[in-house]
């Protein structure tokens, strides 16, 4: 029988929770910096096991807080993916920390995610010595995004572009980030 007052607290669960994600970001960052692609046999369970045990721990209160979470993770970067900028499993794996460690540090997570993302992609241009012509192309995707605002066209014309430009890994940042976002925030203590 579930016993809301015997439920532990988030906050004390919190830094278990935030070590398992981050060891789970670590697998996925190194498999998709060598393949990639985040495999789904890491996204699903991960996903799953997150409602699971929000619901376990928390109650109804926790699997809703996980289910909003996984769905924060999805908004944020279904729209990359849906014009072609984004790995399906990039976003599969955002979703999966949706669902361990809900909205709010999710959407934080995301935005330190997304800033190393940008310095990673920067650094890479610059070492690489494709300044001009990576410059050209983010102007270039920049204006397709205002004035073709067609989703599937931008994501074809992506898929054109794609052999000319460098790629992310962006399992990468997303694990640099988030775990940066944890250790900032106590949340790995």
């Amino acid at each position: 029988m579930f016993e809301p007052w015997n439920t532990p607290s988030p906050m004390a669960a919190m830094p278990g929770i935030c070590i398992l994600v981050s060891v789970i970001l670590i697998a996925a960052a190194v498999i998709d910096g060598w393949k990639l692609k985040v495999p789904n046999w890491i996204t699903f369970p991960m996903v799953l096991s997150g409602w699971a045990v929000s619901a376990i721990l928390f109650g109804w209160d926790g699997l809703v807080a996980s289910l909003i979470g996984t769905a924060v993770g999805l908004a944020l970067l279904l729209p990359a993916y849906a014009i072609g900028g984004m790995g399906a499993g990039d976003v599969k794996l955002l979703a999966g920390v949706g669902a361990w460690v809900w909205g709010w540090n999710t959407f934080y997570a995301f935005c330190l995610s997304a800033v190393i993302g940008g310095l990673i992609a920067i650094g890479m241009v610059i070492y690489r010595k494709k300044v001009r012509q990576h410059a050209g192309q983010f102007w270039a995707i920049a204006t397709e995004i205002l004035v073709v605002r067609d989703p599937n066209q931008l994501s074809a014309m992506a898929a054109e572009r794609k052999s000319s430009m460098l790629l992310l890994p962006y399992g990468i940042p997303i694990a640099i980030g988030t775990i940066a976002y944890f250790a900032f925030t106590g949340l790995l203590l």
